[in-house]
């Protein structure tokens, strides 16, 4: 009886083993008969389907297509190491379409995920930057913030989608985030999720001072229209210089951040896009007609969020030698993806073009470096490092403000003295900790003066007699791209 047993199972691992060997030479036939020969993607797609209904009629448990649909879009476009070209599920969509449509529910911050985890590199969750007035901007957390676990998770064995569906919730339900900063500064930040919505400029003249203050928050069709009323309403004040912050700002749509460059730029490129699609391939030039900002003073504010139509804007301007740029290194994405729907709920986003300044200068994974750079975040030393998570574990500014709701500047000032006597921090710090939990209930200022070292910095540029002197030794994007390349080639030769 046993013997009869082992026949049977060895009858039919050699009926297996021969259906396999049969599939796979006729999957695999072109690939040994044509030697060196480049294989055609139209027996590549054949060899694909075959595979598809093969597993999908012999795995040992019976699979939804849908499974294996998604599965296979996913590892082809993983495949590319394109961490902005990605299957969109769904799920994906529909967030999508909330995200554009300008309010959604969720804690109000913009994410990158790489697509590859490693043990040395694990896959967390970057933040590229918090939406003004969101939970997330509320509660300090800052662009480059690393998210490494949500309510007690891991982020860096989890898909984009998966991350997004945590972070995502009903209005008024809570979350908790790990954050990591820097290498050692590891700590939770519960936030109660709201209903997103997405602005796109605010502006105001800036106190005591005939500079005019506009801050883009993203690039929607809506932004040019608010961008020419902050103009209009500033020359209405008499305005002689401006203040253009792009901090944290993760770009948006390409033609608005072009209609925004109009205003400033008469004349030539403001954006080429290249591609080897020749549709792809366009020039986007100034028109005198629309300049309506000329011969003043204008400072631009960029930082580590800033990205995309933030960096085209903000190289159209420097190239120009128009602007003065102020703050930290931009984000560095000068690519240009579009979304395709696959069918009413399902899509792909790819990459199609890459974009260039008017130098002519691609500045993908490089961004745009600052004239003058300088931080809001001085790097805490590991002593410092250990009395910030302890003032946050002992949450004295949260109970602070619990009792203390409505305290003015003169009150946070003096409860950021008393607190620094236990935990000997920057005053600038603390008193904008406080000050954050203070305007939770509410809309925050348009700036923080007393805080902002880079707006402050960008104050005294755009009103100082040196300024058109500063502008005019600038160089373009090209020429330090070219200057850092012959330093490499020098470096390589030596």
């Amino acid at each position: 009886m046993m013997k009869n047993k082992f026949n049977a199972k060895t009858i039919v691992s050699c009926i297996s083993a021969i259906l396999i060997i049969f599939f796979a030479s006729q999957c695999f036939a072109q690939s040994s008969n044509s030697g060196d020969k480049k294989i055609s993607s139209f027996q590549y797609m054949k060899n694909f389907n075959q595979v598809f209904d093969y597993v999908l009629q012999n795995y040992v448990d019976e699979l939804e297509p849908k499974l294996l649909y998604e599965g296979a879009l996913k590892g082809m476009l993983d495949a590319i190491g394109d961490p902005y070209t990605l299957y969109l599920d769904p799920d994906y969509m529909r967030d999508l379409n909330d995200t554009t449509s300008g309010a959604f529910g969720g804690v109000g911050l913009y994410i990158s995920k790489p697509t590859e985890n490693k043990p040395d590199k694990p896959a967390y969750v970057e933040v590229s930057t918090p939406i003004e007035d969101t939970p997330g901007s509320r509660a300090g957390i800052q662009a480059g913030d690393q998210i490494i676990a949500i309510d007690g998770k891991p982020t860096s064995e989890m898909t984009m989608n998966e991350v997004l569906s945590l972070l995502r919730g009903e209005v008024g339900s809570a979350v908790v985030l790990t954050i990591m900063r820097g290498k050692n500064m590891k700590f939770d930040v519960k936030l109660i999720r709201a209903l997103i919505e997405v602005p796109t400029v605010k502006y105001e003249m800036l106190s005591g001072s005939k500079t005019g203050y506009v801050r883009l928050i993203q690039f929607t069709p809506e932004t040019p229209k608010r961008v020419s009323e902050a103009l209009a309403e500033f020359a209405a004040k008499n305005y002689d210089s401006l203040i253009i912050d792009l901090r944290d700002n993760p770009g948006g749509l390409l033609d608005s951040a072009v209609d925004i460059a109009d205003m400033f730029i008469d004349n030539g490129p403001i954006v080429s896009t290249k591609s080897r699609l020749l549709f792809e391939n366009q020039e986007f030039k100034a028109s005198k007609a629309k300049t309506t900002v000329k011969n003043i003073p204008i400072v631009v504010l960029i930082n580590r969020g800033s990205a995309s139509a933030s960096e085209i804007l903000s190289g159209a301007l420097k190239d120009n030698h128009l602007a003065y740029l102020v703050g930290e290194r931009s984000y560095g994405k000068g690519s240009v993806q579009q979304v395709i729907p696959l069918s009413n709920i399902d899509g792909i986003k790819l990459t199609m073009a890459r974009y260039y300044t008017p130098s002519d200068t691609n500045i993908d994974k490089i961004g745009i470096p600052p004239d003058l750079e300088i931080s809001n975040f001085k790097k805490l030393s590991e002593e410092e490092e250990k009395t910030y998570l302890s003032m946050l574990e002992s949450k004295v500014i949260d109970k602070l403000v619990e009792e203390n709701p409505s305290m003015n500047e003169e009150q946070i000032a003096q409860a950021a003295q008393n607190i620094s006597k236990t935990y000997p921090l920057e005053l600038r710090i603390l008193r904008r900790l406080i000050r954050i939990q203070v305007q939770k209930a509410s809309t925050a200022p348009i700036n923080d003066m007393d805080y902002d070292l880079q707006l402050k910095k960008a104050m005294e540029i755009v009103v100082s007699p040196d300024y058109a002197e500063l502008v005019k030794n600038t160089k373009t994007l090209k020429e330090l791209q070219t200057e850092v390349e012959a330093e490499m080639t020098k470096e390589e030769s030596k």
